[in-house]
């Protein structure tokens, strides 16, 4: 709403986007801190309409379940029963009325099915009709608004190409179709669920990076190229520098790895202790770091070999790939030097620092070899925020790297730089930029001093595409990771699927009136037991069908297949995958598997009640039985409304007994 820059790792931005268009639709400016939950809104937050959109895709999803059953071909009676377990399962209701992006993510999900089906049903009747190309191109841009949501939305989008592939190699096979008609169906296919979904998601970073041109506070996760793209900020300080580094620039280097935290190389006039905590000696020069804030002790100076000078000649002369340079720093005048001596906190690497002339047997070794890692020729210009450059040490091979460690006391705390030996390949800890530049004109030390501390501007233009800015921060929202410590709410995902867990979303301040995310726990227990009992049957019919026994006729086997691969493989796409994940997980990361739980949960009580009772008796026996199970899942539902709405005070005693488990520990006491 303030277009300031943001990032963080709850994915992509369209789910960010639909909670602010929400906010914009109620004339939200912007203006409340999102620092506290809990905290009371003020007047100028529009609550209503930024709840609106989640809200709106939480109930169309009830509809759209009932859809996709229909489409499935099972009854309207399965069909019905579908929605209504979305419309009563407390944790769907508790999520879609708070400004969360689950309910979004679930929508899209469902959309993407619904729209897939509706397509598979065309296909039979008219292909290549308007309608057919409307569901094809429609369940395309579904999956890209689910990824673009939130990462998990990738694993319904699988489940989708995996289950449209099936069927287009069925089709394949299909000999009535000519090669022409074949070729014509895959590339429809190709476009709609692969070109579509791409250019949707850059269309996504697109609107984003738009909109949000202004710097932040997340700035300085980004590469100087980024923060230099953005108004103020970064942009402000570096706007007119020169675009070619000469010898004689000042500069500031900034190294492109940003972990754990941006830094720039840095010097300062404490030297390193004599002998380390462990006994080991030094060198005792002046201490090299990389420090995390902007300091006038991040200047260096690019200094010819072959020249006195410190100062930019005029015309400048270009450093290019594979210049000899060396590093003065630009305070203590002193240069950038490594030797054979361990590092201090990791003894495997070379000790960096900055020379001193103690007049001993320890000549300086200060050449250093220039390499551009992005350059497209060997005769590359070095350039301001541009080049991503390696100082590879002309005497030790060693290359000058961020370690990531922290330095004692001693050395302020600040993260240690040391030389490592040359291999193949390059990591980003081993990569600088430039990222403040100037052209030297004081050659006596004083003048030098002062002119660091002063800004200058020269007039040069760079200009960041949006592929390169996109590409950068996909990369950084993938690999950034938020605080990975334990959290008072945090679950495993076996604890989901047994409802062992809930998270407080929110306390009255006065009264003890507050909001749970508590699952409904018949509707999750029979899901569970739905699934095992459609996996059980699919296994059995399998065995029999190889020993060419069929036990259902070929339409109904193409349906239960059709369905368990949609719903029994939608709860698998969207729950296996956080066994695998080193994130703190939460019990709402359970909700879109447990959407397709619900989805094949009347989908197997139509099953049983079709082909395993064998007499009227039997089916009118287990119908009362859905009819009394169906009851009791409502009633649950309408016991833990107090939890989904926070509409109503509650005791002690009332709260425990509205989790199950401590009420059935309580049973149990009295038994």
């Amino acid at each position: 709403m303030k277009r300031i820059f943001f990032l963080d790792d709850s994915g992509p931005p369209f789910g960010h986007m639909v909670l602010a268009l929400g906010g914009y639709l109620g004339g939200f400016d912007g203006n409340f801190l999102w620092n506290r939950i809990g905290a009371e809104y003020s007047s100028n937050v529009p609550v209503w309409s930024l709840r609106l959109l989640p809200a709106l895709a939480g109930a169309l999803s009830v509809p759209m379940a009932y859809q996709i059953v229909l489409e499935l071909h099972f009854s309207h009676c399965a069909a019905v029963g579908a929605a209504l377990l979305m419309l009563i399962e407390n944790a769907l209701i508790t999520q879609s009325r708070l400004m969360l992006l689950e309910a979004v993510l679930i929508f899209f999900n469902l959309l993407a099915v619904l729209s897939y089906l509706k397509f598979f049903n065309c296909q039979k009747q008219s292909p290549f009709s308007l309608s057919w190309w409307f569901w094809l191109t429609l369940t395309g841009v579904a999956c890209s608004c689910a990824v673009g949501v939130k990462y998990m939305g990738v694993f319904t989008y699988m489940l989708m190409l995996v289950v449209a592939a099936v069927h287009a190699w069925h089709l394949i096979g299909d000999q009535t179709l000519s090669n022409v008609r074949v070729f014509c169906h895959l590339l429809a296919r190709a476009v709609a669920l692969l070109v579509i979904p791409a250019v949707l998601y850059l269309l996504f970073f697109y609107i984003h990076l738009t909109v949000l041109f202004r710097s932040g506070p997340h700035d300085q996760i980004m590469s100087s190229a980024f923060q230099a793209s953005l108004e103020g900020g970064l942009a402000r300080i570096t706007q007119g520098q020169p675009l070619e580094v000469a010898f004689g620039s000042q500069v500031t280097l900034r190294s492109v790895f940003g972990k754990p935290v941006p830094c720039w190389l840095h010097s300062h006039q404490n030297t390193y202790p004599m002998i380390y905590e462990n006994g080991r000696g030094s060198s005792h020069q002046q201490q090299v770091t990389c420090y995390p804030f902007k300091d006038v002790n991040n200047w260096w100076i690019v200094k010819d070999p072959r020249r006195h000078q410190l100062v930019v000649s005029s015309p400048p002369r270009p450093v290019r790939h594979g210049d000899m340079v060396q590093l003065v720093h630009g305070m203590t005048a002193r240069s950038l030097n490594t030797h054979d001596v361990a590092a201090p906190m990791s003894p495997h690497s070379q000790e960096v620092s900055c020379y001193v002339d103690y007049n001993i047997s320890m000549p300086a070794q200060n050449l250093w070899r220039l390499e551009i890692v992005n350059r497209r020729s060997d005769t590359e210009v070095w350039k301001t925020i541009l080049s991503e450059v390696r100082f590879v040490h002309v005497n030790t091979s060693a290359v000058l790297k961020l370690s990531g460690a922290h330095l004692p006391d001693w050395g302020f705390r600040q993260l240690e730089i040391v030389g490592e030996k040359l291999s193949r390949g390059y990591h980003d800890s081993t990569v600088w930029n430039v990222e403040e530049h100037r052209y030297g004109t004081s050659q006596e030390q004083r003048e030098r001093e002062w002119e660091l501390n002063s800004p200058v501007q020269v007039d040069a233009s760079r200009n960041l595409s949006f592929m390169a800015r996109f590409s950068e921060l996909q990369w950084r929202m993938l690999v950034l990771r938020s605080d990975d410590s334990e959290h008072k709410y945090s679950s495993s995902p076996l604890e989901w699927v047994t409802l062992d867990t809930n998270i407080a979303y929110w306390l009255h301040p006065r009264t003890s009136a507050q909001i749970h995310l508590l699952g409904n726990i018949v509707i999750w227990v029979s899901g569970s037991l739905a699934l095992a009992i459609y996996m059980l049957l699919f296994l059995w019919y399998l065995l029999r069908r190889r020993r060419n026994v069929h036990d259902l006729p070929q339409d109904a086997w193409l349906c239960w297949v059709l369905a368990g691969s949609l719903c029994a493989g939608g709860w698998a796409v969207n729950y296996l995958p956080f066994f695998l994940m080193e994130k703190t997980l939460f019990l709402y990361h359970y909700l879109p598997a447990l959407t397709f739980q619900i989805l094949l949960l009347p989908v197997v009580l139509q099953h049983i009640s079709d082909h395993l009772c064998r007499s009227q008796l039997q089916r009118s026996v287990f119908s009362a039985l859905v009819v009394a199970w169906y009851s009791s899942a409502c009633h649950v539902s309408n016991t833990l409304r107090p939890l989904t709405y926070g509409d109503k005070s509650l005791s002690p005693e009332e709260l425990k007994a509205l989790r199950w488990k401590d009420s059935w520990d309580i049973l149990i006491r009295k038994h």
